[in-house]
This record gives structure tokens, sequence and C-alpha cells, in this order.
């Protein structure tokens, strides 16, 4: 069955898209969850207004995380923290950490999991941490942890 999808769906498509799906799909979940609806010739125009608005709204959301990351790249973040004699810290750093050193120190809010980081920080130093605010834009910014 072709439908249209009113909405994104991860590992589907977006909205906008006319796709060909199994008719049970369609049937029971898509569209009475208002997800998707039938295409028909006369929704192939909507379809493509939906795409445009979805274009758009995506190119906007990219032009602010450039924005953020032109900002937050140069920059080194200070975080505070209880550390001992040989610079271990009594814990770890997280990403709720990360996020209200950025907000205190750079005035922007970035949603914690947008902070992509592989391993825990438990060391005082300098360490990098990856950002991904858009599918298209990840950086990486440089922390300082220093005993508090």
């Amino acid at each position: 069955m072709r439908v249209v999808l009113r909405a994104d769906l991860e590992r589907i498509g977006k909205r906008g898209d006319i796709l060909e799906v199994a008719d049970g799909y369609a049937r029971n979940y898509l569209v009475p969850h208002g997800l998707a609806i039938p295409a028909t010739d006369n929704i192939a125009a909507q379809a493509t207004a939906m795409r445009r608005a979805r274009d758009l709204k995506d190119s906007k959301a990219r032009e602010g995380a450039e924005a953020i990351a032109r900002k937050l790249v140069p920059m080194v973040i200070t975080i505070p923290a209880r550390a001992g004699r040989e610079g271990r810290l009594f814990g770890s750093v997280t990403n709720h950490d990360v996020v209200e050193a950025v907000a205190a120190q750079a005035g922007l809010d970035i949603d914690r999991r947008a902070i992509v980081s592989d391993e825990s920080i438990k060391t005082t130093g300098t360490h990098q941490v990856s950002v991904r605010l858009h599918p298209e834009v990840q950086f990486q910014i440089t922390l300082e942890v220093v005993p508090a």
C-alpha cells in the first residue's frame, strides 16, 4: 500500500515521503495512529508541501546548530570537580555537568543527549567531548577538569 508519512519515523522515512509499505502495517498501525495517510493522486501535492516545510525546518535547525558550533569550538569549558592527590576524581564528570558548565560559561542551552561520550571522565586535565546537535553537525568541545 502506498502511504504519505505525516510524521518522521525512524528507519521508515520522513514527513512527506511517499512510501510503499505492507498493507497490514498501514491499516493497523500507521493510519490509525495518524502517522500516515493513504497516497492518492490528490495527496501528492500535499506531500510536496510537507517535504518543502520539512526541508525548510531542517535547514534552519542546521544553521542554528552550526552557529552554536562556531561559538563552542574555540572555547575551553572549565568544570570544577572534587579530586584526589593523583588527579583522580571522586566520581566522574557526567553529561549533565557538561551541559551546566556550557550554560554557565557560554550562555547556551544544549540537550544532554546531544553529548556523545564514549567513556566517562574520571581524571583532571583536558578532555575532548563530541556534541551532535544535528545529524549533519557534529563537533568537539574542549573541557578542562580542575580540582575543586
